[in-house]
């Protein structure tokens, strides 16, 4: 089936997403829909699958123009859409949730639910996806879960397939396997937009690529553009993609962690005996798939998590139930990974945002009242320094782009005398040139003789920045292994597999 986008735009308020976008996705063929985080991707997507209602543009189906009041008439006509966060009920089967929204009754309103059955496995055993339609959804892996979202889609008979990030959270394995599922659907003649802002993935299996910025399509590429090439067509300049550092020089051991133990709230163990050290003037980067324990990590080295056991020190003090302010003042910096909800205040400006966690003594505090003179001058400093795009340093966080906010928060951690830099997801729904940027400065930091810890799930960062790759897997640290270590062997330590030449948690980095 052929897919083709006419003049779509779609306004929020004052906002414009998307911007007259015009595209053709041709019957088999996988088609790339490249832009960094905000660009309007995922926005042009549900405008196509009825989610959102353009405000000008048509959408065409083999030639004919379609009107979609919601995402049922879309899967009607033969699209079928594999979110990002997947749209499935953990408590229900994949067969239930394969027929939810397409229930098909018989005598006295019971459901068909051996049709329902033999569906999921008729279309399992085609794709060789191995998912038993009658396990509970909420007890398989991310991947299979993955497979159920598929599923669902082909069950209508879908012939335009959206992949919306499909490889956020699935391991490199499961990642190739989804690539390879792809080829396979393209093979069946279906066509596929392919939403993502992973350059690899994208020279993959692209048979064509757009690329929008900004709600618009800025260009088209051929699949055999180099990263280079496609990077400057997201961000409108050349970009070195590339991490340029030295081999680590480690010196003295700064932190100490030792049978960290966390329980969430319902007394359920999320982090699990973890022990590792750091030392000065090395990058230690924590890789694994989201939900693995990372998150409350971190956590707990800031003081924000509650029942938490072990032993953590910083420079020989321990430093395990102090509170957040201590921590702060002992010298540790902290980027979170949810920089809106816990980095910044979106109604401060740029000024008061640089001096959240300085907020209460000199120099930007005396006596109660706030220096304006000072802070404005350090924000002006910074604001250059950390190459802030903005109005002013009065703009408010709010009006600022990924990157820049991100900025900002790196710019208030790392203008302070540190002793441990943690950064949690520190390029999430940043464009590539401010990834760059980033980059560049955390190892600077480390070059300065900071110990840093880097948490990510991109592998591709993890490798490109660390020294040390520790690899968590279900509260645990499956194993500490060398940055040259194979993604494939990173890949299969992601899905919980101990490696035999995984160092203990003390091992030291080499040059």
């Amino acid at each position: 089936m052929k897919l083709e986008l006419r003049g779509i735009t779609k306004k929020f308020g004052a906002f414009t997403a998307n911007d007259r976008i015009d595209l053709v996705v041709e019957p088999g063929q996988i088609h790339c829909l490249l832009g960094e985080n905000g660009a309007g991707k995922s926005t042009l997507m549900n405008v196509l699958y009825g989610l959102y209602q353009a405000d000008g543009g048509e959408i065409l189906l083999d030639d004919e123009v379609q009107q979609f009041a919601g995402p049922g008439d879309a899967m009607r006509a033969g699209i079928g859409m594999v979110h990002q966060h997947f749209m499935l009920v953990p408590v229900f089967t994949v067969a239930e949730n394969v027929i939810l929204g397409h229930e098909q009754a018989g005598f006295a309103g019971v459901l068909k639910m051996k049709e329902a059955r033999a569906r999921v496995r008729e279309i399992s055993a085609r794709f060789g996806f191995d998912v038993d339609p009658d396990a509970r959804v909420g007890d398989l892996p991310v991947g299979v879960q993955q497979r159920v979202e598929i599923i669902k889609a082909l069950s209508q008979d879908a012939r335009v397939l959206v992949f919306d990030e499909p490889t956020a959270v699935l391991t490199p394995q499961e990642t190739d396997e989804l690539m390879a599922i792809m080829q396979q659907l393209r093979a069946e003649g279906r066509s596929i937009v392919f939403i993502t802002h992973k350059l690899r993935e994208v020279r993959e299996v692209a048979d064509a690529i757009t690329v929008i910025r900004l709600g618009k399509i800025v260009g088209e590429a051929d699949p055999t553009a180099s990263n280079a090439e496609l990077a400057a067509l997201m961000v409108g300049r050349s970009v070195d993609l590339t991490v340029h550092k030295e081999p680590a020089k480690p010196g003295n051991e700064v932190l100490k962690i030792s049978g960290l133990t966390v329980l969430d709230e319902n007394g359920l163990k999320v982090v699990n005996d973890v022990s590792f050290s750091l030392r000065q003037g090395e990058i230690l980067a924590i890789a694994g798939v989201q939900g693995n324990g990372q998150t409350e990590l971190t956590e707990a080295l800031l003081g924000l998590q509650n029942k938490v056991s072990g032993s953590i020190t910083l420079n020989g003090s321990e430093i395990l139930g102090s509170s957040v302010r201590s921590i702060l003042d002992a010298g540790v910096g902290f980027v979170p990974e949810d920089r809106n909800r816990d980095g910044l205040i979106a109604e401060f400006t740029i000024a008061e945002n640089l001096m959240l966690d300085r907020s209460t003594g000199a120099p930007f505090v005396k006596a109660g009242n706030v220096q304006r003179e000072f802070r404005d001058a350090f924000a002006t400093e910074k604001r250059t320094e950390f190459d802030i795009r903005s109005g002013s340093i009065t703009s408010f966080a709010s009006e600022l782009s990924g990157g820049n906010q991100q900025k900002v928060v790196l710019a208030r951690e790392l203008s302070r005398d540190l002793a441990l830099f943690v950064a949690a997801q520190p390029t999430r729904g940043i464009d590539v040139g401010s990834i760059e940027f980033v980059h560049k400065r955390m190892v600077a930091t480390r070059d300065a003789g900071v110990p840093v810890i880097v948490v990510s799930t991109e592998l591709d960062e993890v490798v490109a920045l660390a020294d040390r790759i520790a690899v968590m897997y279900r509260g645990e640290i499956v194993g500490i292994v060398p940055a040259n270590t194979p993604r494939e062997v990173l890949g299969l330590m992601m899905a919980g597999e101990r490696h035999a030449e995984a160092t203990d948690a003390s091992a030291e980095v080499t040059a």
